[in-house]
């Protein structure tokens, strides 16, 4: 499959266009998290199903909520940025969204032509948990792992921020059965998200 590159702004109109409809590499997890009998697929899911469903159906984004934690992290994205850029000597980039088949990302950076960095945030308190536990935290490896498989890229570091706290980076690199499994979790997802697509407008005719 041929990797796609869109070179518009995050959060644009263009940036929302080139991404209709596309399982991202942001609800990967969602994608993956099974209901409390840890087999069925959870709610999450099946609502994100019905969004990118609906989404292809009327041509238009669905709602992009953010809550307080999101907006923070929109807020601290560059400085946080700026940190990683200046600690680690390197040159950061930026693109819009990365595509392959029907999948993508949108990487916080890139790094060159080598890895990539995302960027979180966490109160101070959550990010000395990150810290003493010494590894990526486990709800963004779906994430992480999965735009290591988009861009095909040979690492990328996580940065945990916060102001006045030196932050944590860990790195990863691909996990080829991790990807495989979360490969096949989302061309299951696709081929489902076809039968919904097809069924609404199936309806009433």
């Amino acid at each position: 499959m041929t990797l796609e590159i869109f070179d518009c702004e995050q959060g644009s109109d263009e940036w929302f266009k080139c991404r209709l409809g596309t399982p991202s590499a942001s609800n990967f997890a969602t994608i993956m998290a099974k209901g409390r009998d840890g087999k069925s697929p959870s709610l999450t899911r099946k609502t994100y199903l019905y969004k990118l469903a609906g989404e292809i159906i009327t041509g238009k984004p669905s709602s992009n909520y953010k809550n307080a934690a999101m907006e923070r992290g929109n807020e601290m994205e560059a400085e946080a940025a700026a940190h990683y850029a200046f600690t680690r000597d390197v040159e950061l980039t930026q693109i819009g969204f990365a595509k392959r088949g029907q999948m993508g990302c949108s990487p916080d950076r890139l790094i060159a032509d080598e890895g990539g960095l995302e960027i979180k945030t966490a109160e101070a308190h959550i990010l000395i948990e990150h810290m003493f536990r010494d590894d990526i935290p486990p709800e963004h490896v779906a994430q992480v792992q999965g735009t290591l498989m988009i861009l095909e890229r040979p690492w990328w570091d996580t940065i945990i921020y916060w102001p006045d706290i030196t932050p944590p980076v860990f790195r990863s690199v691909p996990d080829r059965a991790y990807q495989a499994n979360l490969k096949g979790e989302i061309d299951r997802f696709n081929d489902e998200l076809a039968a919904v697509v097809e069924r609404v407008r199936a309806y009433g005719a």
